[in-house]
């Protein structure tokens, strides 16, 4: 058995994680770290974990390094970078959930930063160009010799995943690709900020950060990386009264010659031995992938107009975080890429 950290036990995160590891026959949960709830027994801060997981949560001053085999960082922006160096210099993998390791270049960062309002000063700039970026159906060899994975932010692996087949296959004409993304209150994290309390989000919709989100830098980066072209994403994210998923609509012109059965076909072939991409004729539902790490996407052109229009979908909490973290961890530790996440939605 491989030994875990999480650091950030206590949020929806770390939470995420300590649920799929419980089923995990390869991953022993070690330690729980984090700086709320310290002392407590995890179910005390969870009941719904007594008697699955009761361990104590550990403050980081207490971290036993030479018991861990793995950690996960389900930590707010700005904390993994400060801790970085000693889980890197032991040589324990990490697999980051915040902005702080998903670019390899300072000035990649600082258009996150900026764009999410944060000081731009990152910490650690010697170790992002060891960093690989944690997306299994793109880098998985990467990923598999990796010391520092950046888990992709939750919105950005929606978007990324819709469209690489498209982008990489250069069916695209557009130079920009509008993307319409909504997403349930529960990406905010356990603080959520007063604008999320019930009263003011129940039966209210609301965009945010229009065209200048922080997830736009790193999905420009990835599904320009092997194309021909180069391509520009106005992103108008929006938050909706759903507790949890994320529906990401895609839009773009696409070459005379395409039609949706085609389109299908390039993403099947594209997805074949992906285990947790779903292409489907279907219209997406957020419930087809709740509390899964599936992705479910269908493309398809417009008859009437021509265009080509791409929805994504996935569980913000799962394959939007800890799920994809867990299959990286699966990566690095060499056990089966699905091992832990095959799981059905849950349903109603």
């Amino acid at each position: 058995m491989k030994k875990a950290l999480i650091v950030g036990a206590t949020g929806f995160g770390g939470l995420g994680l300590i649920e799929i590891l419980l089923r995990h026959k390869g991953f022993q949960i070690a330690q729980l770290v984090a700086r709320k709830d310290v002392g407590k027994k995890i179910s005390e801060v969870f009941p719904h974990l007594e008697g699955f997981c009761d361990l104590p949560v550990q403050s980081p001053e207490e971290i036993n390094y030479n018991d861990i085999d793995i950690a996960f960082f389900s930590t707010p922006d700005k904390a993994g970078m400060y801790m970085i160096h000693t889980f890197y210099e032991k040589n324990i993998p990490v697999i980051d959930f915040s902005g702080d390791f998903r670019f390899t270049t300072i000035d990649d960062y600082t258009i996150y930063a900026k764009n999410k309002g944060m000081n731009t000063e990152h910490t650690s700039p010697d170790v992002l160009a060891h960093t690989v970026y944690g997306l299994p159906e793109k880098y998985s060899e990467k990923i598999k010799k990796a010391k520092i994975v950046g888990n992709p932010g939750c919105f950005a692996i929606a978007m990324i995943l819709g469209l690489l087949p498209a982008v990489e296959e250069g069916i695209i004409d557009s130079e920009t690709i509008i993307c319409d993304g909504k997403t349930g209150v529960s990406g905010a994290g356990k603080n959520p900020g007063e604008a999320n309390f019930y009263p003011q989000r129940y039966e209210d919709v609301n965009t945010y950060r229009e065209g200048h989100h922080q997830h736009v830098v790193e999905v420009e980066n990835i599904v320009n990386a092997n194309s021909t072209k180069k391509h520009k994403i106005l992103f108008i994210p929006q938050i909706v009264p759903l507790n949890r998923g994320i529906l990401v609509t895609m839009y773009a012109d696409v070459q005379s010659n395409i039609n949706s059965d085609s389109l299908f076909e390039i993403y099947k072939s594209y997805y074949s031995n992906k285990p947790f991409i779903h292409i489907t004729h279907r219209s997406c539902h957020t419930t087809d992938v709740r509390g899964t790490n599936r992705c479910q996407i269908r493309p398809s052109i417009d008859l009437r107009t021509g265009k080509l229009f791409i929805t994504s979908v996935i569980d913000n909490l799962i394959k939007g975080q800890s799920g994809n973290a867990v299959q990286n961890a699966n990566l690095i530790m060499g056990f089966d890429e699905t091992e832990g996440l095959m799981v059905p939605a849950f349903y109603p």
